[in-house]
């Protein structure tokens, strides 16, 4: 059984560059299912729907072909063959991608792709339903979170270093109402799992967050080793039977 590690959290709480560092530390695969949410949302976008759709044909979501290679602190993926790592990433499918993850039905397409990875490796999931819908049985749970305006800051400053020239309210704007689409969906909302440890990350830099969380998870798989060992000397040998 492999050991699965979840950090799910709002836009801008840093949770994509700490469970990236938190794998290669660890060594485990990397899951991002914001890159798969976003992959769907371009899929649909080329094949003409918006996000204000109401239905998705069945057939169309069937014939989206997503392909995951998962790597130590890292994830490829591929839509239909095609590299579309960097245009996934522009603001326009990012918010198309926040409507669509509200659909049942885009969420179900999305379900059995993500669990199929931890049958693979040992892994860090970062999302937004990670520990609550997605893997409930992970062995540590994470949700990272930071004030709006912190959070607005980390993304305007993100959009400035890629050319982009946003006003800082227009950034703030947008990721509150990303933050009402995520926390009243009617599926899935974006909720700390009852049993994740909650990371205010406002005033924290990355190596003090990822400091804590390493010590937390290894603390965490110890505990593991050590209950995995008492239960196989509990149980009875053969000889006895």
């Amino acid at each position: 059984m492999f050991v699965v590690v979840t950090v799910d959290g709002p836009a801008g709480a840093g949770k994509t560059t700490i469970a990236r560092k938190l794998a290669k530390q660890l060594g485990f695969c990397m899951l991002d299912s914001g890159a798969l949410y976003r992959t769907v949302a371009l899929a649909l976008l080329r094949a003409g729907i918006i996000p204000n759709d109401e239905i998705i044909p069945d057939d169309l979501l069937k014939s989206i072909n997503i392909d995951i290679e998962p790597a130590v602190g890292s994830m490829q993926i591929s839509l239909d063959g095609e590299d579309v790592s960097s245009e996934i990433r522009s603001e326009y499918v990012g918010v198309a991608a926040s409507v669509f993850s509200a659909k049942a039905e885009v969420r179900r397409k999305l379900l059995g792709i993500q669990r199929s990875v931890a049958l693979q490796c040992d892994l860090v999931a970062e999302g937004r339903d990670m520990g609550e819908v997605v893997f409930p049985f992970a062995q540590m749970k994470f949700f990272l979170t930071a004030s709006a305006e912190e959070r607005a800051k980390r993304r305007y400053e993100e959009l400035l270093q890629k050319g982009a020239q946003p006003s800082y309210s227009e950034v703030f704007l947008e990721m509150r109402a990303r933050d009402h689409r995520d926390e009243t969906r009617a599926l899935a909302p974006m909720v700390p799992a009852k049993d994740a440890t909650i990371v205010d990350t406002t005033n924290l830099t990355p190596d003090q967050i990822l400091g804590t969380m390493l010590k937390l998870i290894k603390s965490r798989l110890d505990l593991l080793k050590q209950e995995t060992a008492a239960k196989k000397l509990d149980r009875p040998s053969k000889f006895f039977l």
